[in-house]
């Protein structure tokens, strides 16, 4: 379910205040936030994040095209390491070398 349209987006305090704290000195040190619910406003493009997924940090640099999103969607908090290697080379031998009597 979506937030109320005459609210307007969620952009959580502290964050923002660190962002224009950043933007006013010119640091382009990653800001570490543990808001993954905080939507991305416009003042947040170009800075690096640091963005928690419960275990640890993921780095998310701010595009234009990613205003309007959540922090949250950019850092994953379940890690895929690929389907299992079993089945790759199974179907890869399968049946080369295979002689049929």
């Amino acid at each position: 379910m979506s937030r109320s349209s005459k609210k307007g987006p969620f952009v959580d305090a502290k964050l923002l205040e660190k962002v224009l704290k950043a933007k006013q000195k010119g640091d382009t040190k990653a800001i570490k936030t543990w808001a993954r619910r905080s939507s991305i406003s416009p003042e947040m493009v170009g800075f690096n994040f640091e963005v928690h997924n419960g275990k640890y940090f993921n780095k998310v640099f701010v595009t234009e095209s990613m205003v309007g999103h959540k922090l949250g969607e950019f850092s994953f908090t379940r890690k895929f390491s690929g389907h299992s290697k079993k089945g790759k080379i199974a179907k890869s031998t399968g049946a080369v070398g295979r002689v049929e009597k």
